[in-house]
């Protein structure tokens, strides 16, 4: 199975609107000039491979070339490197995986944070500026709302499993059930000894 170029070229048109639209990004952009970037996802069966010009950035699902960096992480982590300072603390975690050099990913990320990700700018030429303010701010509230209560529908869903229902066992119960079946081994191992040196006589 590999990557559709309908899912490729929307990537691509979508991340040149995004990045190569605002001058006030061409600093940040010259630093990723000539470099390219892969990223694997557990999600794609293949890597998507971003590869940096001073124009733009083509996004291509074939690249046979070694690439400056590779990044191997989940679809959930993406939303994080728009903050360079989560970077650190995603390696280390292991949520991300870096090959290569690390300086292309921190770049892109610091780029993707200088973007403007403004719902409102996109909406505006089809429906008028105050209409997209107003969508904008309402989908922003509306998704910060859903975000908390899936938070807090979490922490009630892991309360109720492991004090209430007690389906979920606790760390301790977890440590010393492991105990508990290591005493047991060695036990039967001992058994099993002691017959097989019965056996023997």
């Amino acid at each position: 199975m590999t990557l559709t170029p309908l899912l490729t070229a929307g990537l691509e048109t979508a991340l040149n609107h995004i990045l190569y639209r605002d001058r006030g990004l061409k600093a940040a952009r010259q630093r990723l000039t000539g470099k390219t970037l892969a990223i694997q996802l557990q999600e794609l069966p293949q890597p998507l491979t971003l590869v940096f010009s001073e124009l733009q950035v083509d996004v291509l699902g074939e690249w046979q070339d070694a690439t400056d960096c590779t990044v191997k992480t989940r679809f959930a982590v993406l939303p994080k490197l728009r903050d360079r300072q989560q970077l650190t603390s995603l390696i280390r975690s292991g949520e991300l995986d870096v090959e290569g050099d690390l300086q292309v990913v921190q770049h892109f990320s610091a780029l993707i944070d200088a973007a403007e990700l403004d719902p409102a700018e996109y909406l505006a030429p089809w429906i008028g500026d105050i209409a997209a303010q107003g969508i904008s701010q309402f989908a922003q509230r509306g998704w910060r709302f859903l975000r908390t209560d899936l938070q807090r529908k979490q922490g009630y869903v892991a309360e109720i499993l492991t004090e209430e229902w007690r389906v979920a066992p606790g760390r301790l119960e977890q440590a010393w059930f492991a105990e508990e079946v290591d005493a047991v081994n060695r036990s039967l191992d001992a058994l099993s000894a002691r017959l097989a040196k019965l056996e023997g006589q």
